[in-house]
């Protein structure tokens, strides 16, 4: 495999980590970088996804005495997966609670 370096740019690394050339930080427009609310939660939601679906084959592999899997490492994925289930959950509640109070509010 063979290695090649680009030198180093310094306005670009300063762009990336929000900050001008000066080191101030960029206006709030450019610092957002359009990752939104809703991004996250999407993406949140496939973690849990990928996770739950790990667990479920995980479960599989063991009810199919798979030697290369262990009870220890399928029951750690299982509670990995419920933990991020409930977290999703409680956001979720948390949201329609908070949108039930946004739409209760007299203008």
């Amino acid at each position: 495999m063979e290695l090649k370096l680009r030198p180093f740019d310094f306005a670009q690394a300063t762009a990336r980590a929000g900050l001008n050339i000066n080191g101030e930080p960029l206006s709030k427009a450019k610092a957002t970088g359009g990752a939104s609310f809703g991004d996250a939660m999407a993406q949140a939601m496939q973690g849990v996804s990928r996770s739950q679906n790990e667990a479920s084959r995980l479960q599989r592999e063991v009810q199919l005495d798979n030697p290369t899997v262990s009870l220890e490492e399928t029951m750690v994925a299982m509670q990995k997966a419920q933990i991020g289930f409930q977290a999703t959950l409680q956001v979720r509640n948390r949201l329609v609670s908070a949108y039930s109070e946004i739409m209760n509010m007299q203008v």
